[in-house]
């Protein structure tokens, strides 16, 4: 007789952080596809950047990287994206002071970086700021309306804070947004919370 192993079904990020990955213009690029109007330039392989070698660090979990982070801040390389990263690192690191404090140093260079929106929203749910967590999960959302982590964390947000209409709107726009598979825990919590509203 065969035994069926289940194995679990991978749910949307609840609170997870988004890094930078790609520096500046790179970013705003679509994967796969080429951008044929700009002008080339040429690139020496051996050559980083100081950001694009904190990533490398950071990417294997090496703990240079939070210093070459700095270090490309201070060299005014990737400034933004630079506080961004350095941002998770500290609050991995358990300093949520000073994880807030890069998330709103990189909003200082760029209001509209919406990976230290995304970030910054994490951290305060996760300390209990379930206001400003709130309205940085909103912004992320008018930056990137199209990223459904955003959605589904901010209906967790709502619903934490007892706002269930609110939250219930946004699990379904988080739902427009992914597989049949993952919409799963979604529509568990919407069914759990229009239990509420009928009560």
């Amino acid at each position: 007789m065969a035994k069926v192993i289940q194995f679990p079904s991978p749910g949307p990020e609840k609170f997870g952080f988004k890094p930078v990955r790609k520096k500046g213009k790179e970013a705003k690029k679509k994967p796969g596809q080429l951008d044929l109007f700009t002008s080339g330039k040429v690139i020496s392989l051996n050559q980083l950047s100081r950001f694009e070698e904190a990533l490398l660090l950071d990417d294997r979990g090496d703990k240079k990287a939070r210093d070459v982070y700095q270090k490309a801040i201070d060299e005014g390389d990737s400034i933004a994206d630079a506080y961004c990263n350095l941002g998770i690192l500290e609050s991995q690191g358990g300093n949520v002071s000073k994880a807030i404090d890069c998330f709103t140093k990189c909003l200082k260079e760029n209001p509209r970086h919406f990976e230290a929106h995304y970030n910054l929203a994490n951290l305060y749910a996760e300390v209990g700021n379930l206001a400003l967590a709130k309205v940085h999960y909103q912004i992320s959302i008018e930056i990137e309306p199209y990223f459904p982590n955003s959605h589904f964390n901010l209906g967790l947000t709502l619903a934490m804070n007892k706002e269930v209409e609110e939250a219930i709107q946004s699990l379904k726009s988080y739902c427009t947004l992914v597989s049949t598979q993952d919409k799963r825990q979604a529509y568990e919590l919407i069914n759990n919370l229009s239990q509420t509203l009928g009560n």
